[in-house]
């Protein structure tokens, strides 16, 4: 999930994008190509043929419009963007056959790289931070715990009993230490001035 924060008097939700049609997309597409493997037949690697790249394109599809629409809010706003440096994430321990799958088919160096360079094109910052314990701190007290994560989708601070959907808890943690490494530059647009993206 990817979550848009906006900060007036307080850090507010803007937009959130879910990748549930990628993974649903994912899963059809995996399924389709066992099956049509088991088959080993001539008309069935046709058929793997032909929907080989169709996965690939609906991600990158998707990644685009994901990626123009953030930027294009972060220049309306003149805000910068605060992305996770995920660096390494590919290596991290994997388990079960259905995670490591899903894990493969994550493109969300894809997204980054899409982000970054529609961002430079008309000069939003992008910064990225540290991920250690974004969805496990609570934004309210500071308490820094495993237990805070009662599910992959709900958080519950074991101090101050503080809840809420566990992807926008890290969403906020992002903004806030983005907020503390932003740099001292100055970024000067041309008033009245659209980007292309």
């Amino acid at each position: 999930m990817i979550w848009v924060l906006s900060r007036s008097p307080q850090l507010r939700t803007v937009a959130g994008f879910s990748g549930a049609a990628i993974e649903d997309n994912r899963r059809k597409f995996g399924h389709r190509r066992s099956n049509l493997q088991k088959k080993q037949t001539k008309s069935a690697t046709r058929k793997l043929k032909k929907i080989s790249g169709v996965q690939s394109r609906v991600q990158k599809t998707t990644n685009h419009r994901i990626s123009k629409i953030l930027v294009q809010i972060a220049y309306d706003t003149h805000r910068a963007i605060a992305l996770e440096e995920l660096g390494g994430i590919r290596e991290a321990p994997v388990k079960g056959r259905k995670q490591r799958a899903r894990h493969a088919n994550w493109s969300f160096y894809q997204l980054r790289q899409y982000i970054v360079y529609k961002a430079e094109r008309v000069g939003v910052p992008v910064i990225f931070v540290d991920p250690r314990n974004t969805s496990r701190t609570c934004p309210e007290c500071g308490c820094v715990d495993k237990a805070n994560r009662k599910s992959q989708s709900v958080f519950l601070c074991t101090a101050c009993n503080f809840s809420g959907n566990a992807d926008r808890v890290a969403a906020v943690n992002i903004a806030v230490r983005a907020e503390v490494n932003l740099p001292m530059v100055s970024n000067l647009r041309v008033q009245g001035q659209s980007p292309l993206l």
